[in-house]
């Protein structure tokens, strides 16, 4: 069944306002370690990044994309757990916790869009971690899926780094039960 001609609107309209509103990459952007030192809201994500030892990654390979939950979505999550998972001298699960928010290559809010349009409303996407995240939209939102069904919206877009875009989103994905 083809998608109606209201959703292929929505989707070219998105993909050209997000292609003119992306800030461009340069090697002079921050790196994901020196923004969320710098940020207000992903302190945890920081911790996190640190303890898996995953910033020296991060910063020296690349493209990436981070789908960056905030501490809120932390904290909604379990802040015990996420702290348990950071001291914990086995960082095994939190490796595993973290990769699953990272996908390799750089995808622009507008590139999540048109894989979205071309699989008919819906997309794949593989993490580091090795397993799959789903993308849909939801009036206006890009929502994640993880295989457990929980979901995230992506609350901000194509935050750009050295070699990384960052989005925002509202809670914690998970590659299984926690």
């Amino acid at each position: 069944m083809k998608a109606p001609l209201p959703r292929i609107l929505l989707c070219l309209l998105f993909i050209a306002s997000t292609s003119i509103y992306s800030q461009s990459t340069g090697s002079s952007s921050p790196s994901i370690a020196q923004n969320t030192i710098g940020s207000d809201h992903h302190k945890i994500l920081s911790a996190a990044v640190k303890a898996t030892e995953l910033d020296a990654v991060l910063e020296n390979a690349g493209p990436f994309t981070i789908f960056a939950p905030s501490d809120a979505a932390f904290e909604r999550f379990s802040s015990e757990k996420i702290t348990q998972l950071i001291n914990s001298q086995d960082k095994s699960e939190l490796k595993s916790l973290v990769a699953y928010h990272i996908v390799a290559g750089h995808l622009t809010a507008s590139r999540i869009l048109r894989a979205m349009c071309r699989g008919n409303g819906k997309a794949s996407f593989t993490t580091i971690q090795g397993k799959k995240l789903l993308a849909h939209l939801d009036g206006y939102d890009i929502v994640l899926t993880d295989p457990m069904g929980n979901t995230a919206r992506i609350t901000t877009a194509d935050v750009n780094q050295k070699n990384t875009v960052i989005h925002e989103i509202d809670s914690v994905i998970l590659p299984a039960q926690m």
